[in-house]
């Protein structure tokens, strides 16, 4: 990303965030393995998903993502989980919405 942080649009700012979080977890390869996924979750996403402790809600979330059946998470795989959440989090943020 060239741009300069001042020239970016919040939301913007948002979507880079999520892409440098993805790749510090990632490093080089580009996918998360299970140890991954669950540290990043636990880590980054701790306020809005409760920490995952059993391997068995890990395996179940982590098989749902997964949809190409590699064993890891590419970046499209994760921002699914990204949607999910940031869906289910809404009610939340915006208790005022009227998208009931």
């Amino acid at each position: 990303m060239e741009a300069s942080k001042d020239a970016m649009s919040e939301l913007e700012n948002g979507m880079a965030t999520i892409i440098r979080v993805f790749h510090r977890y990632s490093g080089e390869k580009g996918k998360l393995k299970k140890t991954e996924l669950k540290a990043l979750i636990n880590n980054e996403m701790s306020h809005f998903v409760m920490k995952i402790q059993e391997n068995a809600i890990l395996d179940e979330l982590f098989a749902d993502l997964d949809q190409n059946g590699d064993l890891e998470i590419d970046f499209k795989e994760f921002v699914t989980l990204i949607a999910m959440v940031t869906s289910a989090c809404h009610e939340f943020l915006n208790p005022d919405s009227s998208d009931n």
